[in-house]
């Protein structure tokens, strides 16, 4: 086997071709025909002395070792594409961009944000919202807020707070089932659960508030299960049953009473949320002034 790198042309048309599983999809993604895909394929499978595709019918597919393979060159390209990103960010009219969990960002971040833009002044943020945690390494202008050990990835970080949990419905759904102020009768009402998958398995869901209380588990199943905790609130609030809420994330829908909280019992979170940040994030006086003004208002009552 050659020692070469292949043609990046062909690289990247691999690339596509795997993330897809089609030629015609890849080369609609490409701006290319079908057979110019399949040209740099095979242009690829002889640099490499083996077969990457397999024809199944009218389908094409990856063989095990093109499998492998493309998890390695996605890899690759995943990193180029990142650097991609920091580089227009940088040269952009964005200061800032804040790269946080989705309801962290949606429920904690937003509502405050603007008293950040009134005592610095007009500062052009960008926010993307990701469970998917940005390299490290490209932090660049960027901040990262996140939870528990995800943290550990980064090599400046700041413990934010440490959340607390309670059961939440609406106040219609309430009025419907009054027995759901009482904790031991939880456990027989509609519940809507929250899964933010294996990375976060420390995160309470209801189950584990009920044991804290002493309570029977449920015997039901879950109406919905949610990845984002912002959904799940908003099941809560169109009234289809309990949540399990996170104070920095219910904050306003119950000062706003689009729900409604049903226990004094609180389970605190066993991990806090941080904020991270890069080699040079700092350099920029707009991301100090950020930090500093996020470190602060942490600290202010109700934050």
């Amino acid at each position: 086997m050659k020692t070469q790198l292949p043609p990046l042309r062909a690289l990247h048309v691999f690339d596509v071709f795997g993330r897809h599983q089609s030629v015609a999809t890849t080369a609609r993604a490409l701006g290319v025909t079908p057979g110019a895909v399949s040209q740099q394929l095979k242009i690829l499978e002889e640099h490499l002395g083996t077969a990457l595709v397999l024809k199944e019918g009218r389908r094409a597919a990856l063989t095990p070792f093109a499998m492998q393979y493309h998890r390695d060159i996605a890899q690759g390209f995943d990193a180029l594409r990142q650097a991609q990103q920091v580089f227009e960010r940088q040269n952009s009219d964005i200061d800032l961009t804040l790269s946080g969990l989705p309801t962290l960002l949606l429920k904690w971040l937003n509502p405050k944000i603007h008293r950040f833009q009134a005592e610095t002044g007009t500062v052009a943020l960008r926010l993307d919202a990701t469970h998917a945690e940005p390299d490290p390494k490209l932090l660049g202008q960027m901040f990262r807020l996140t939870y528990g050990a995800a943290a550990e990835h980064f090599s400046h970080r700041r413990a934010l707070f440490t959340d607390h949990c309670f059961p939440v419905c609406a106040p219609e759904f309430l009025q419907q089932n009054p027995q759901a102020n009482s904790a031991s009768a939880l456990s027989e009402m509609p519940w809507i659960d929250i899964d933010w998958g294996p990375a976060y398995d420390t995160v309470p869901r209801l189950g584990d508030w009920l044991a804290a209380q002493g309570s029977a588990p449920s015997r039901h199943k879950p109406v919905s299960v949610h990845s984002l905790s912002s959904l799940a609130l908003e099941a809560a609030i169109a009234g289809q049953g309990i949540a399990l809420a996170q104070a920095s994330f219910v904050a306003l829908d119950l000062e706003l009473g689009r729900l409604v909280r049903l226990s004094d019992q609180v389970l605190p979170m066993p991990e806090p949320y941080y904020i991270c940040w890069g080699q040079t994030t700092l350099d920029h006086p707009k991301a100090r002034s950020f930090l500093n003004w996020l470190l602060a208002e942490v600290e202010r009552p109700h934050a």
